[in-house]
């Protein structure tokens, strides 16, 4: 029973052991289907403690140990009980995780999971597939950082808690930025600043080299005219106040990294290849993303390097639709929208990650940028390999009138019919790796059915 897994990684021992000590660590690893969530992370490989969420509450207590430490060539943490909520845990029985890192030659580790528990092996294989992929991929992308003479500094978040600021925020630190989260309540530690969206601090931006404005209210949900009011006041004048507080900070940034999206180029373009080059299209959405995008102008003006990530339909079970779809699809009643014909741009949220990356650290980057897979699909495509990947079929064609009754006639019309085929000019041309650029590729990555290869 358990699993003995390793893979050799392109980075150097003391590197692959730093990266797990710094925060962050623990949400990078986490695969996204299974239902767990980070409560807290240990604050040392030597004696911490991790604490995992389970569903109803319950919880999953890591412990390390500090007997079995040996910087940089392990670290142990086993199952541990605190409290009623850690009981039905283990009923497991014992779970001991011995983490290694041996030193293949000056630039490369093998890394080796011996798990010994009573769980078969089979059952752990996908996490540790994904989590050896995650190590490697993420430590290429600092490394191409490097090699480009760009090194971390100190990089103020909005927007952290969300699902692609969590994600991101992680990557960041694990990679030896520092972080500084922008909340909206009272800051908890040094890494956190308050960031109030309608009075801003003048001072709020001081002593940081980039931000990454990442906050706003979500798009989902019935277009009435509160919820529209809500998606673009939350957006408008916090990113205006911001881009403000950037542009006047004593030692401020030099970057500023605006969140956007698609929805600029309009609901319903056609089969248009759109790139960034491409006019923007009509409809609330649209016109929301275009003043969205103009609120960063007192940044730009000031001489900040400013980017706008117009995003695609991010995929990851953690949230968005692919949260959604997945149980209606796993019970083997889903199928296409509609005609199944309107263009879906896509993106994993790996890739999107990093893509902000990406912005935060090339200096040949400005302006709008197409944060999409550069394969594009119809909704009959996305739906049939999604069905695939969960191994059910997709027969159950969803009618128009569905999401008319969700999201009223105009929400349905300009998020669930929207037909958008864009395309990643600007990253394709400055040679960007896309980690997952096929739809079949991320989505079996994402819901646990990984290939071999990977690792």
């Amino acid at each position: 029973m358990g699993i003995v897994h390793s893979s050799v990684v392109d980075s150097p021992r003391e590197e692959v052991f730093a990266w797990h000590e710094r925060p962050g660590a623990i949400h990078r690893l986490m695969p996204p289907w299974q239902p767990l969530n980070v409560v807290s992370e240990a604050t040392s490989l030597v004696d911490g403690r991790a604490v995992l969420g389970l569903p109803g509450g319950l919880r999953w207590i890591a412990q390390h140990q500090p007997g079995s430490y040996d910087r940089p060539a392990r670290f142990v943490d086993a199952l541990a009980r605190d409290g009623w909520r850690s009981l039905p845990a283990s009923l497991i029985g014992s779970w001991r995780h011995e983490h290694l890192f041996e030193a293949v030659d000056a630039g490369r580790t093998r890394v080796i999971d011996h798990v010994d528990t009573a769980v078969p092996g089979s059952l752990l294989r996908p996490t540790f597939l994904y989590r050896h992929s995650q190590l490697a991929e993420d430590l290429a992308g600092h490394r191409w950082s490097h090699e480009h003479g760009r090194r971390p500094g100190t990089v103020a978040v909005t927007g952290s808690s969300g699902l692609v600021g969590t994600a991101l925020s992680a990557f960041l630190s694990t990679g030896g930025y520092r972080v500084i989260r922008l909340v909206r309540g009272q800051p908890r530690s040094d890494f956190e600043r308050r960031w109030q969206p309608d009075a801003p601090d003048s001072h709020l931006l001081d002593d940081v080299d980039a931000v990454v404005h990442l906050a706003g209210s979500s798009i989902a949900g019935r277009f009435t005219d509160a919820h529209k009011r809500s998606v673009r006041e939350s957006r408008i004048d916090p990113t205006r106040r911001l881009a403000q507080c950037a542009a006047a900070a004593i030692n401020g940034p030099s970057t500023f990294v605006c969140a956007s999206a698609i929805g600029f180029y309009g609901y319903d373009r056609g089969d248009a290849e759109l790139d960034e080059a491409a006019t923007p299209g009509g409809g609330f959405l649209a016109d929301v993303v275009a003043d969205w995008e103009a609120a960063t102008a007192p940044a730009t003006a000031a001489g900040l390097r400013v980017v706008n990530v117009r995003t695609g339909i991010v995929q990851t079970p953690r949230g968005g639709t692919l949260r959604l779809m997945r149980p209606l699809f796993a019970a083997g009643l889903g199928g296409r929208l509609g005609s199944g014909r309107q263009w879906l741009s896509w993106i994993d949220v790996d890739d999107l990650v990093d893509v902000y990356h990406r912005a935060l650290v090339d200096p040949a980057l400005s302006g709008p940028v197409n944060a999409v897979a550069p394969q594009p699909v119809r909704n009959a495509e996305y739906t049939a390999t999604l069905a695939h990947a969960l191994h059910r079929p997709a027969v159950l064609p969803v009618p128009d009138l569905g999401p008319a009754l969700l999201l009223g006639e105009q929400g349905a019309r300009e998020l669930a019919a929207a037909s958008q085929r864009v395309v990643p000019i600007r990253l394709l041309e400055a040679g960007h790796r896309f980690r997952r650029p096929s739809l079949e590729q991320c989505l079996r990555y994402q819901l646990g059915n990984i290939a071999e290869e990977h690792t």
